[in-house]
């Protein structure tokens, strides 16, 4: 048991430093400065961190969770991000194609964030209390994610507006 708990506190600590990473790097496109040094930490500690999901049980031992179909899609995702920024070099459609991959894959990591902080965070789980094997839910719940679906969707709009690196590398 000792080993779970250790990769979940590894999984765990991947997980925030790729969400500060990926928020940094999503108000560079914002400035239109590129920032490849913390873009590439951001991906790849954010496919660090949905991959290391995969090895956590109950997947290993039981069932497959709607956190390992996120975890799946937003592999998918930045494997499209990282052939726009690295193979494609954000050519033509290639730069928007990176924006939204990067910054949906970001947006589905603070999603099961805040999935987990109201399963894991008390105060948060009065709020919203989860009656197992379901996700949290109510309005507070359903008004918490809202807004950070709404805050995404205008991050990414104003990311797309507005990045135009000169050169990346």
């Amino acid at each position: 048991m000792r080993h779970v708990s250790t990769i979940v506190l590894v999984h765990v600590i991947i997980s925030l430093i790729a969400i500060v990473a990926g928020v940094i790097v999503m108000f560079g496109l914002l400035g239109s400065r590129a920032m490849p040094g913390l873009t590439a930490i951001f991906l790849i500690l954010t496919i660090l961190t949905n991959a290391t999901g995969f090895v956590i049980p109950p997947l290993v031992t039981e069932k497959l969770l709607p956190s390992h179909i996120i975890g799946g899609l937003s592999l998918v995702l930045l494997a499209i991000a990282c052939i726009a920024l690295y193979a494609m070099q954000l050519k033509g459609a290639w730069r928007p194609i990176y924006i939204v991959t990067a910054m949906v894959s970001l947006y589905l990591n603070v999603f099961v964030l805040v999935i987990q902080s109201f399963l894991k965070v008390p105060a948060l789980q009065a709020l919203a209390p989860a009656v197992p094997p379901n996700p949290p839910a109510g309005p507070v719940f359903a008004a918490v994610q809202g807004i950070v679906l709404v805050f995404f969707a205008v991050m990414i709009i104003g990311a797309w507006r507005r990045f135009r690196p000169v050169n990346f590398a």
